[in-house]
């Protein structure tokens, strides 16, 4: 068996140009070079390649039955190899992510669009769910990073940095009116019904969580899936909404929503890029990297 590369892409210049001198030519190699590449391997196959014309050299018939195999093998190699290329080049690959419904609208979008206009050959996988799920992907390897909220907790190796903060509301509609300009204390939540979003969010484990250490336990009236419902519901009046401020400030301006105060203010939390060192980025999941913490 030959296990020398070079003699196979010898032969194979050879064959597609019927020419000692054209592939000597391809390859910038001297012409003794070629003819000695051709030997070697006839003499490692114990069989004869090529003929000798007027006009160059032509393949034997078991030389035609090698280059049906040689050929795309070669030319697999140098596709692969030029695949790369372009891939290091930002020509071509993929960049996934995890993010949130709030981390995308909030944050990731406008990087998004720009990575856009600066590599459109380049795939973009967005793998959309809370922050424990984005955690998941980012553990099992299926994504090259994650933006999520905090707070969290992750395995060691994971490399967090806080790149935005964000406040969570309290939002109401007309019906809460009363309330407007009062500073209110927590115990009142109590006494309301409460719209929160489900246990797996951050955005709830925080609230709980805040809310616990001044010794308030919520039994919201009711539990949504997304911010835009609690939203939705609090338009309607039907309970006191809490979100992420982003998503009721646009209802809050228009005056639809109106937001509760507080005598002590619930402290601000970050939205956070997270790696795992365990895992490495691809290229074009480097080059996002940069865009968003220069």
């Amino acid at each position: 068996m030959i296990s020398n590369l070079e003699y196979y892409k010898v032969f194979y210049h050879v064959a597609q140009t019927s020419s000692i001198t054209q592939a000597a030519e391809r390859l910038c190699v001297s012409q003794p070079a070629v003819s000695q590449g051709i030997r070697q391997l006839e003499d490692g196959l114990n069989t004869k390649l090529f003929i000798r014309t007027s006009k160059g050299v032509r393949l034997t018939k078991e030389g035609e039955l090698l280059y049906k195999y040689v050929s795309p093998g070669l030319d697999s190699i140098w596709n692969g190899e030029n695949m790369l290329k372009r891939m290091q080049d930002l020509e071509t690959g993929e960049v996934r992510i995890g993010a949130s419904d709030m981390t995308l609208q909030f944050y990731l979008l406008p990087y998004l669009e720009k990575f856009h206009e600066l590599y459109p050959g380049i795939k973009v996988i967005v793998s959309n769910g809370p922050t424990e799920e984005t955690l998941e992907f980012l553990y099992s390897g299926s994504i090259d990073f994650g933006v999520v909220s905090t707070p969290f907790t992750a395995r060691p190796g994971v490399k967090s940095v806080d790149v935005k903060k964000i406040r969570n509301c309290f939002a109401v509609g007309d019906k809460f009116r009363h309330l407007k300009n009062q500073v209110l204390d927590y115990e009142i939540l109590r006494e309301l019904p409460c719209i929160l979003l489900e246990k797996n969010t951050s955005t709830r484990r925080f609230t709980d969580i805040y809310l616990k250490e001044r010794g308030i336990i919520l039994e919201p009236e009711f539990e949504l899936a997304t911010s835009d419902m609690v939203v939705q519901f609090a338009i309607r009046n039907l309970g006191i909404g809490c979100v992420m401020e982003g998503f009721a400030r646009k209802e809050i301006k228009e005056g639809n929503l109106f937001e509760l105060h507080f005598k002590e203010e619930m402290p601000s939390r970050n939205f956070s890029i997270i790696t795992d060192t365990k895992n490495p980025l691809s290229p074009a999941g480097k080059r996002l990297l940069q865009l968003m913490i220069p």
